[in-house]
């Protein structure tokens, strides 16, 4: 089951939080198909937070046909994201290999975060720009 964390100094609004984290959960094989959503009663005495802001999550990770709501059941996962449970891939241990590096080098979380940004941005810009002058 997802355990949700709310950074209220983020900036990003709490619901959108929450549907970001259960995607994460999804691509990372951490919730599947047929999984148990918590319910709000259990999400707002984890996180304090209003129980209409984890229906408004629940309610738009629905609209994106990702889980179904069951009358007097719950909230289920009805599809996963991705091909395969990123966290299976080899390269996420690579990833947590570099990330242990880059934390005893002195980096911290923000620090990681730019510099792993940037490099995202600069292998998938040019793969984006590539694919749109195939549809061009």
């Amino acid at each position: 089951m997802v355990e949700y964390r709310i950074d209220r100094r983020s900036g990003v609004a709490t619901y959108v939080q929450i549907v970001q984290q259960t995607k994460q959960a999804l691509r990372l094989g951490h919730l599947r198909p047929g999984d148990k959503l918590p319910t709000a009663r259990e999400v707002v005495e984890a996180t304090a937070i209003n129980p209409n802001t984890v229906l408004k999550a629940y309610r738009e990770l629905e609209r994106e046909g990702l889980v179904e709501a069951r009358r007097g059941l719950g909230t289920f996962v009805k599809r996963s994201l991705g091909t395969a449970p990123a966290a299976e891939s080899p390269l996420h241990g690579e990833l947590d290999d570099w990330a242990a590096r880059a934390r005893a080098a002195g980096l911290d979380r923000d620090d990681v975060a730019a510099l792993f940004t940037a490099v995202l941005e600069t292998h998938f810009a040019v793969h984006e720009k590539h694919l749109q002058g195939e549809s061009s």
